[in-house]
């Protein structure tokens, strides 16, 4: 009894905890403005099954690919575990699931499963043991890029070892449970991977198995519990938000751009005035473009969240590759780091932010890296989780323009050039033919 009310606790305390965490995260994406998406909802969910869940743009990368599906079909199929293990926690029972497969007269189905997790688990650790070996030892390049300090490098090396941890001590439990059932009942054949490990144990004690096998399943849960409070604060909780992220991506061209409506209209305005209703009047924007986190939309800012930082789009990156100094993948941790600091701004003051003189733009993202951006959306394409660092990179762009008219020399004379000639060079439109003089 003693261990089940500890168990109930731990879980409550977990829940809550992350429930909490939960509410913060959404609170910060609720800082950019409201976005409507219920559009082509069959489209929406086939791309939902077939990105997030199919994981259909991992493996365009097929090693890394094929890992990942494997710790992603691991970490969601052995999970079912998980609830015998509530079950357990909560009655004081042993094997629940098991018992009740017994009852029902299906007892080789459980020891199919159990032997089925035990497979995939060997997977996820030899998978996670192969990242960690890609990204320490041989230093895979993506993950050592500037942005990639000693905290993110860290926490991606916490969640293998964790996991690598877990499989190990859920193979171990069933090990040393294998024996200690045995000791009773000789016919008790165990699963088929966990056999495999008897070995070790052989000249344990029955007290000494015991104290193995509830070391190993509080291990597990605990680790569970911990992982499952650890996401919030870490990459990892696009484990989460991978599938509405997907559900909401932009299912329009890559190539086509969004405009602002009051634009719009003053250009419609300007070539027939007939053309815009009277009571179509479209009042301006607070601000034109996004100079901080308020100003992007609430799935730009749930993009931010679902980065995985796994890098592929600063590694698809034609500026990045050449030099420059934009990194598609800092611009989602930069975003997702600013929305951090305004969430701890209202926590100090009471739900309220508080102008603290910094902005998204400038203080965490430079306009070199903004003009640096040759809007060919290649980061779009390889993000495999649908990301659009583009529609950022862009809206800040429009600050600088429409704002601030700090446009790049270059273009600031384009633009003058299309406003007063009506084409990008300097020469009226009377005179382009003049090339044409002795021909």
């Amino acid at each position: 009894m003693i261990s089940q009310i500890i168990f109930v606790i731990v879980l409550i305390t977990a829940i809550v905890l992350f429930t909490r965490a939960v509410r913060k995260i959404s609170r910060n994406i609720k800082l950019g403005k409201p976005f409507d998406r219920s559009d082509r909802s069959g489209e929406r969910w086939k791309a939902m099954f077939m990105v997030a869940i199919g994981q259909s743009k991992m493996v365009k990368r097929p090693f890394a690919g094929i890992l990942h599906v494997l710790v992603y079909a691991g970490f969601i199929i052995i999970n079912i575990e998980v609830i015998e293990i509530l079950i357990d926690g909560i009655t004081g029972t042993h094997r629940a699931l098991g018992l009740f497969f017994y009852y029902i007269n299906i007892a080789p189905l459980y020891t199919f499963l159990i032997t089925a997790f035990e497979w995939l688990a060997v997977g996820v650790a030899l998978s996670c043991a192969i990242f960690l070996i890609r990204r320490n030892i041989g230093k895979l390049k993506r993950f050592w890029s500037k942005e990639m300090t000693s905290w993110p490098r860290t926490d991606a090396n916490i969640i293998l070892t964790t996991e690598i941890l877990l499989m190990t001590a859920f193979l171990t439990l069933d090990a040393s449970d294998t024996l200690i059932q045995r000791a009773t009942n000789s016919s008790y054949s165990g699963f088929a991977v966990s056999n495999g490990l008897l070995w070790i144990f052989n000249g344990t004690s029955i007290s000494g198995l015991e104290f193995i096998e509830h070391f190993c399943w509080w291990f597990h849960i605990i680790g569970i519990l911990a992982f499952l409070n650890y996401i919030p604060y870490s990459k990892h909780f696009h484990i989460l938000l991978a599938f509405p992220n997907v559900y909401y991506s932009n299912l329009n061209p890559k190539g086509e751009f969004t405009n602002l409506a009051s634009v719009t209209r003053e250009v419609k305005l300007m070539l027939d005035p007939s053309s815009v209703p009277p009571d179509a009047a479209a009042a301006p924007p607070e601000r034109f473009g996004a100079k901080d986190v308020f100003d992007l939309s609430g799935i730009q800012l749930m993009n931010a969240y679902s980065c995985t930082e796994c890098g592929r789009c600063t590694s698809s990156c034609p500026a990045n590759q050449t030099g420059k100094m934009l990194s598609p993948r800092k611009i989602m941790m930069d975003t997702r780091d600013r929305m951090e600091e305004i969430g701890k701004n209202m926590d100090k003051n009471g739900g309220k932010f508080v102008d603290d003189g910094k902005s998204l733009l400038f203080n965490y993202i430079t306009a070199e890296e903004v003009w640096a951006c040759t809007s060919c959306n290649a980061c779009v394409e390889e993000c495999p989780v649908n990301i659009d660092p583009l529609s950022i990179i862009v809206d800040l762009r429009r600050f600088l323009v429409m704002e601030q008219s700090a446009a790049p020399q270059e273009l600031a004379l384009m633009m003058n050039n299309v406003e007063n000639n009506g084409a990008p060079w300097q020469f009226p439109a009377s005179d382009r033919l003049n090339w044409t003089s002795g021909v």
